[in-house]
């Protein structure tokens, strides 16, 4: 192993993200957005963060962003160009410098369930498994293959969206098909989020300062995209998504659970093919396709101005949450923490109080000055003092966690 830095780095099929965290301090040297790879005008973002002189007070972190257009014919040209903002504007990345590179890979299916070197025949595997994800793997592969030219002497860790949900129980994982059918398909619960399950479950069992092994909790990651998870001693026992990232909850375009024969009614009534049917309920669907709008802070505005439509949305997402809830609490037992995540987790205390609000019978009691008061950017009990269970908002941190298990896996 080389330096103490690990880069992070999240590809899809035309853009990557990335992190540089050293990872003695955990803290965010620089990150930034390479997109629109592929297309005629890339575009790239690069930002520096440093410890700033903040006079008579502690030091602070200040930061300052680079941008720059230009074509970016391939992941290997938007990693040159990456490599370009390091040199340019800092902090200098020397191969030396880093312990590894992470790679946030979607779909492991059941072949991955750690942090895994990536080696020629691990790249094979996330080619094959690009039949479960599409839309992900992909873009995950060619940013490896790219990372691992511009830093051909450093270890490369795949960790995989899946690999924490590995620990379902049969019962769980299981769809109720032809058995042959589903082994010859890969058909099964695979679930995803994990690495944000992982962190949020973690960093909840120290802030309520038991030992992660002891706790129930249910794990609410409310993005675009979103899931729950029960986690019973810091193990998924069972998760929201399926097969697929489309199982599950309301989410910002996608459906979440829906009755299989809606689609053979659409296929047979209204002609539709299995690529429109595919779009429909990924990309039309969800609050997008009841309320005209995907983001849940428009979809609040609207509700509040008396929109009906944003209010069914509204209602809808939520009536989900609940549904979801209560079964985890059947599946646990009882329940210790709930942890609220992500960006509509973390920033909308309307859904977090509407999902808990029946739960009163499970000893579940929200604080409303709390709620509507936590702080962004740090944990936040939301709980009120007699509520039996713990009620948090934990901000999640992928990057970290990917760093994290990278640095381990490399050591």
């Amino acid at each position: 192993m080389g330096g103490t830095s690990v880069l992070v780095v999240n590809s899809g099929s035309s853009s990557f993200k990335y992190q540089l965290i050293d990872m003695e301090t955990e803290r965010v040297l620089a990150s930034g957005l390479v997109e629109r790879i592929g297309q005629d005008h890339g575009a790239a973002r690069h930002t520096v963060r440093y410890a700033a002189d903040a006079g008579e007070s502690a030091p602070a972190i200040a930061e300052a962003t680079h941008t720059r257009e230009t074509a970016i014919p391939d992941h290997t040209a938007g990693f040159r160009v990456m490599l370009d903002a390091f040199a340019e504007h800092g902090p200098l990345l020397e191969p030396a410098d880093l312990a590894a590179v992470g790679h946030r890979v979607v779909h492991g299916g059941a072949r991955f369930f750690e942090p895994t070197l990536v080696t020629d025949l691990v790249e094979i595997n996330i080619d094959e498994l690009s039949v479960l994800a599409p839309l992900h793997n992909p873009g995950a592969l060619q940013g490896i293959r790219a990372a691992r030219r511009a830093f051909p002497d450093v270890a490369h860790v795949a960790v995989f969206d899946t690999a924490f949900h590995q620990t379902l129980p049969p019962a769980a994982f299981t769809y109720a098909i032809d058995r042959e059918v589903a082994a010859a398909h890969r058909i099964r619960r695979y679930g995803f989020h994990g690495t944000s399950h992982k962190y949020v479950a973690e960093a909840a069992a120290r802030h309520v300062g038991r030992p992660l092994t002891e706790l129930r909790q249910i794990v609410f990651h409310l993005g675009n995209g979103a899931s729950v998870t029960a986690v019973d001693g810091g193990r998924s026992v069972e998760t929201s998504m399926g097969m697929t990232p489309l199982e599950g909850l309301v989410m910002g375009t996608r459906s979440g659970d829906l009755d299989p024969a809606v689609l053979f009614q659409l296929a047979r009534r209204a002609d539709m093919t299995t690529g429109e049917l595919d779009r429909l309920l990924n990309t039309r669907s969800g609050l997008k396709g009841l309320a005209g709008v995907s983001d849940m802070r428009d979809v609040q505005e609207r509700r509040a101005a008396g929109d009906e439509d944003a209010q069914l949305a509204f209602d809808v997402y939520v009536h989900r949450l609940r549904a979801y809830a209560g079964a985890y609490l059947a599946q646990l037992g009882g329940v210790d923490v709930i942890s609220f995540t992500a960006g509509v987790g973390e920033n909308a205390p309307q859904v977090r109080a509407a999902a808990l609000s029946t739960l009163g019978f499970a000893g579940v009691e929200i604080d409303e000055a709390r709620n509507e008061s936590a702080p962004r950017g740090e944990i936040a009990v939301i709980s009120a003092d007699s509520s039996r269970v713990t009620v948090l908002v934990v901000p999640t941190d992928e990057e970290l966690e990917i760093a994290r298990q990278s640095l381990a896996a490399a050591s």
